[in-house]
């Protein structure tokens, strides 16, 4: 086939297809766990929000009132489907609380994509098409091994891991991945004392502060916190008020946002783990509106578990200032 005829065919299939969305907008709802507050969910709607503009789609997402609430998550799914829209995209939090609803939404002919957070047995335990998003186990184990290059060369090692939603999936499963991590380096270190211990610390900036500050006063060995959100920037806040120096608790979480990559500059968090909030939330759109006009299956798409260390912050800011990292 000529180059030419190749960028015709090209050209008149793009104007078909923008045709179809001028004559027939896209209805896309994206409802999800977290409240508007919450900064990481700000670069999630930006790859929204920028993938619907550009397919002059009809979109809206919905955030809820409580962070982390799935009762108002779930009421906000079955008001958006009672509207019928052509795609739905959500997160799965619980691997119950929304299987009848996703099931019922999809014999109704809604497509039908998770985001962010999937259904610990994938599409084995919802009707989901598809998943958009971090693996968490995978990542929270990367996040201890990346740490461990951080602990002391010898001497006891005093491991808490923090969970920020404990019983939801992503929150359960970044613990899981860490804790296999360290037992493995615990095993793998035998002449080592190696404490591990888990706290339940919330989705609250002032609650996690205050919970963790007060395990580690009243465990001055802690040696590192891992954080399974974001909040573990809190933290670092209270250690600095106390005169804790930089790198005496080594810090560790998930998610680039300004605050971390302020404390990772000040030297208080050492692994920061990046899951590209941008293309959860442009992508899972783009697959709606290839789903709806031209039939194709929404596919998987692991968005990543890369490492970011304090060199890598002077070039995340600006793209954190502009919202989408």
């Amino acid at each position: 086939m000529s180059k030419l005829k190749l960028l015709t065919i090209t050209a008149a299939l793009s104007v078909g297809l923008a045709t179809a969305v001028a004559a027939e907008p896209l209805n896309v709802v994206f409802t999800h766990h977290s409240s508007a507050s919450n900064p990481f969910w700000q670069a999630v709607k930006k790859g929204f929000d920028d993938a619907c503009s550009k397919l002059e789609a009809n979109c809206q997402m919905i955030f809820t009132q409580t962070e982390g609430s799935i009762d108002q998550q779930s009421a906000n799914m079955q008001a958006a489907l009672a509207r019928s829209p052509d795609a739905l995209i959500t997160s799965i939090v619980d691997n119950q609380a929304f299987d009848q609803i996703i099931a019922d939404a999809r014999d109704n002919g809604v497509i039908v994509i998770a985001s962010n957070v999937d259904d610990t047995d994938g599409a084995d335990g919802n009707a989901r098409q598809a998943f958009i998003g971090q693996g968490f186990i995978p990542a929270g184990y990367s996040l201890g091994k990346a740490m461990a290059d951080f602990f002391p060369a010898e001497g006891p090692i005093k491991a808490l891991v923090g969970v920020s939603a404990p019983g939801q999936n992503w929150s359960e499963q970044r613990a899981a991945g860490v804790i296999k991590f360290l037992e493995e380096f615990k095993a793998a270190n035998p002449d080592r004392e190696v404490t591990i211990e888990r706290l339940d610390t919330g989705t609250d900036g002032a609650v996690v502060a205050d919970r963790v500050g007060a395990y580690i006063n009243a465990n001055p060995d802690t040696t590192v916190y891992f954080d399974t959100g974001l909040w573990h920037a809190f933290v670092a806040r209270v250690l600095a008020d106390r005169g804790i120096e930089p790198g005496k608790v080594l810090m560790g979480g998930f998610d680039i946002v300004s605050e971390v990559l302020q404390q990772m500059e000040a030297g208080y968090i050492q692994v920061q783990v990046d899951q590209q909030p941008y293309m959860q939330g442009f992508m899972p759109v783009m697959q709606a509106y290839l789903a709806k006009t031209v039939g194709l299956s929404p596919s998987d798409i692991d968005t990543g578990q890369g490492l970011v260390f304090v060199e890598d912050v002077p070039e995340l800011k600006e793209l954190a200032r502009q919202g989408v990292r």
